[in-house]
């Protein structure tokens, strides 16, 4: 699994029916987290990147009726990394 991050900035608050519309998304195989930061405007999406690809998140993000202002580019997801030993 491949995790990626796009941000999202929006332009209106999400009205009510493209609020419900984004928690639908998030059942969407490959979709793992959606997070709003209200002070900043941006939509947080985490998904799969061996499932889903930017354009398909892209598109399910626009189909919700969030109005999307910009999108920052694609980055990696941070996850821990666990070294192992090498004996």
């Amino acid at each position: 699994m491949t995790s990626v991050e796009i941000v999202y900035r929006y332009g209106a608050p999400p009205t009510e029916q493209a609020a419900l519309a984004l928690a639908r998304a998030r059942d969407v195989y490959g979709i793992r987290r959606l997070s709003f930061d209200r002070a900043a405007h941006t939509l947080r999406v985490e998904f799969d990147a061996t499932r889903l690809n930017a354009a398909d998140v892209t598109k399910l993000v626009r189909e919700t009726g969030l109005e999307i202002a910009a999108e920052t580019p694609m980055t990696p997801s941070a996850e821990p990394v666990t070294a192992t030993p090498k004996f």
